[in-house]
């Protein structure tokens, strides 16, 4: 009687586990200790992570350590684009950025996880100088009293914020 008691706790743990496998790969997290979540679905949203230098503030959907490593994980809600959008590409690599300068170890890489895809997007120097000289052309386009619309995509204007004010707005 003990025995069979026994292996049924054995086959329930082994089927949770199973099950627990699954659900972590159906998430798009790597496998690891989840560090933080910026989702309220998991308690209380944590502070932002804050780089003084850049003044630059941001928090990944996921960090996960992994093998020594911190990964940020973004998610998307949309279906994956055959390759990430450069804008995707480019907050995965702040938040990469901002993991760096918070808890000084540098990610190897991120993660873009859509609803039908995931892709593992190579934190590197050449990307972080990318990154970097977009910053630095974004606070330049601040300080200008004007900038220019940079589409022509109507459906974009359509969900901007600044509609009601822009003269530049597409009908």
């Amino acid at each position: 009687m003990l025995l069979a008691l026994a292996l049924l706790l054995a086959l329930l743990a082994g089927v949770m586990l199973f099950q627990a496998n699954r659900r972590r790969q159906a998430s798009g997290l790597p496998p690891g200790r989840v560090i933080s979540t910026d989702t309220s679905a998991w308690g209380a949203v944590e502070q932002p992570l804050y780089d003084h230098r850049l003044h630059l503030t941001g928090r990944p959907d996921y960090l996960v350590e992994t093998g020594g490593d911190l990964v940020p994980v973004e998610v998307k809600s949309a279906r994956a684009p055959d390759a990430p959008y450069d804008s995707h590409i480019y907050q995965l690599a702040a938040y990469c950025l901002l993991v760096e300068s918070h808890y000084g170890r540098r990610p190897p890489y991120g993660i873009l996880k859509y609803a039908n895809r995931t892709f593992a997007v190579d934190y590197t120097f050449e990307l972080e100088e990318s990154l970097l000289d977009l910053l630095d052309e974004m606070r330049e386009q601040e300080r200008k009293r004007t900038v220019a619309r940079s589409h022509e995509l109507a459906a974009r204007c359509a969900r901007c914020g600044y509609r009601s004010t822009c003269d530049q707005r597409l009908p």
